[in-house]
């Protein structure tokens, strides 16, 4: 990690945020511990969420994340000087959340929604690797949320053909 300059630091809401509260920190992978923190959070918060709000909810807190953490990154990966930091997990607290959509609350659709998102998340099938190349902070963004779209989909195929539930 390159040290910043005291007059480029990104605001503390910035690097809170970005970090998922400093999940993106943790080695190896931060991506992975950024997806394994928020699962584990949306797991505990989303059992106190009546089932009839669930999905709503899901999507809502999806869209603020993605709200928040388009701006919180792009100020962060311009205070270290780099397009996309490993360290900025945002991106996959994002993604994660928008495969868990709709999906029932059991530890098997909580591991193949964090199995599906990463392989996607780091596999990157097209057009995934293209979303990347927007400006900053959305690319760093959207692209994950591609991620969680293909793995909501292939959630959703097993879900229905009763892979996770028997």
């Amino acid at each position: 990690m390159n040290p910043v300059p005291a007059d480029t630091r990104a605001p503390l809401w910035a690097t809170l945020a970005a970090t998922f509260f400093g999940a993106g920190r943790l080695k190896p992978g931060p991506g992975t511990w950024g997806s394994l923190a928020t699962v584990i959070v949306w797991a505990l918060a989303s059992s106190r969420i009546p089932p009839a709000s669930r999905t709503w909810a899901t999507i809502v807190a999806a869209a603020a994340v993605t709200l928040i953490g388009i701006p919180a990154a792009t100020r962060v990966a311009r205070a270290y000087g780099s397009k996309d930091p490993q360290f900025v997990v945002i991106d996959e607290v994002a993604g994660q959340l928008v495969s868990l959509i709709a999906v029932p609350l059991a530890w098997k659709t909580f591991l193949a929604g964090f199995i599906l998102f990463r392989v996607f998340d780091i596999w990157k099938p097209f057009p995934i690797r293209r979303l990347e190349r927007l400006p900053e902070g959305t690319g760093i963004v959207v692209d994950d949320l591609g991620a969680g779209l293909y793995a909501f989909a292939v959630m959703h195929l097993l879900l229905h053909f009763g892979v996770l539930m028997k």
